[in-house]
C-alpha cells in the first residue's frame, strides 16, 4: 500500500491539529469591537459590532455586516446614516450588555449608562464615552439582501480627548476578548 502524495506534492502538515470552522472567527476576528448608533424618527439606537474593515484611506470607507434580524438594521437601511464610536476596553461591560439586549424593547442608552449626544452631518447620535465617533453615510448596499454587506463613508470624524485609555477591544468569539497591547512603530512609505 502506497501513502497518498499531498496535494501539490508538498509534505504532509504531521504536526498541525484540525481547527473547528466555527473557531476561525476568533483568530481572524476584523478588528476591534465597535458601537454602531442609529436613529429612526425619535428613536436612537446602539448595537455592539465586530464585522467591518476599512476599504478605502481617503475618504475613509468600511464595510460592515449588519444581520437583517438586528433592529439597528432596518434603521439603517431606512436613513442611510449611523455612526461608528470606538469604546475603550474601559467599556466591556457595556459593550457586552448592548451586544446581548435589543433596541426593539428598550433604550440602550439609558439602561447602559452610554450619552447621547448630537452629530452634526447625520441624525444618529455621537456617543460621549467613546474615544472616537465617526458620522457615516451609506454609499453601497448592494450585498445587503445577499450577505448583510453595506459600504459606509466616514464624512465627520470625531475624537474624545478626554479619554486617556484607547486599547480597543477585540471579539475572539464565545465571550472571549483581547485588549490591544502594546503599540509598535516602523518605518513607513505612506503619506
Amino acid at each position: 500500500m502506497t501513502t497518498p502524495v499531498p496535494a501539490g506534492g508538498f509534505p504532509a502538515p504531521d504536526m498541525l491539529v484540525d481547527l473547528p470552522l466555527g473557531e476561525v472567527y476568533g483568530y481572524l476576528e476584523p478588528g476591534p469591537v465597535v458601537l454602531l448608533t442609529t436613529r429612526r424618527g425619535e428613536r436612537a439606537n446602539v448595537m455592539t459590532m465586530s464585522w467591518h474593515m476599512m476599504v478605502e484611506f481617503v475618504p475613509p470607507r468600511i464595510a460592515c455586516v449588519l444581520s437583517d434580524a438586528d433592529h439597528s438594521a432596518a434603521a439603517l437601511t431606512a436613513t442611510g446614516e449611523c455612526v461608528i464610536g470606538l469604546p475603550s476596553a474601559d467599556l466591556l461591560a457595556a459593550v457586552v450588555a448592548v451586544g446581548n439586549s435589543s433596541g426593539r424593547s428598550e433604550d440602550k442608552f439609558a439602561a447602559f449608562g452610554l450619552t447621547p449626544l448630537a452629530a452634526t452631518t447625520v441624525g444618529a447620535p455621537l456617543i460621549g464615552e467613546c474615544f472616537v465617533d465617526l458620522e457615516c453615510r451609506v454609499i453601497d448596499a448592494s450585498l445587503a439582501d445577499r450577505f448583510g454587506i453595506r459600504v459606509l463613508e466616514v464624512i465627520k470624524a470625531w475624537r474624545n480627548p478626554t479619554v486617556e485609555d484607547t486599547r480597543t477591544l477585540h471579539h475572539r468569539g464565545h465571550g472571549v476578548f483581547t485588549v490591544d497591547g502594546e503599540t509598535i512603530r516602523t518605518a513607513s512609505r505612506m503619506p
